[in-house]
């Protein structure tokens, strides 16, 4: 009786190194998948607001966006700032991603926001390759620059 109770001792010693790999496999798994599907829905952080709001983005506005867009892993895949050209659209007509057209609505002249937006409001499974691989999360540090041609005209409200 003795022995056998030695022996699946031994057995269950020896099969410790498995099940610690399988738990180590199964936590990294999880840490992936996390970061895969980062954010579900649009987020929208104001990083900065004017002392006053006289002119805001309305669906059908065209209007001037400076921006920086970066994957979640902080590489830069464009960015206008740069480049010193914003972009000009019409906010809410399709023009741009579905995160776009939501995430600045309301957004008043000289305002920043960080938009983390999820792969289906950005370029979903299919990605904008090579740049931008599919089913990423998107991150963009915007600036409203003009709507409608009108800017701001008092620049010591924009924070520099």
């Amino acid at each position: 009786m003795a022995r056998k109770r030695n022996m699946s001792t031994r057995n269950v010693w020896s099969m410790l190194p498995p099940l610690v790999l399988l738990l180590l496999l199964c936590i990294a798994f999880s840490s992936v998948v996390a970061k895969k599907s980062d954010v579900s829905e649009l987020q929208i952080g104001v990083k900065y607001k004017p002392k006053s709001c006289n002119i805001q983005a309305h669906k059908g506005d065209r209007i001037k966006v400076h921006y920086r867009g970066s994957l979640t892993d902080g590489t830069v895949f464009d960015s206008s700032f740069e480049r010193g050209d914003p972009i000009e659209f019409e906010i809410g007509s399709g023009q741009v991603i579905k995160g776009w057209d939501q995430g600045l609505l309301g957004m008043c002249v000289g305002e920043k926001r960080k938009l983390k937006i999820p792969s289906k409001l950005g370029y979903g499974a299919q990605g904008s390759p090579p740049k931008i691989p599919g089913g990423a999360t998107l991150i963009f540090d915007t600036e409203l620059v003009a709507v409608n041609g009108k800017g701001t005209s008092n620049d010591a409200d924009i924070e520099l």
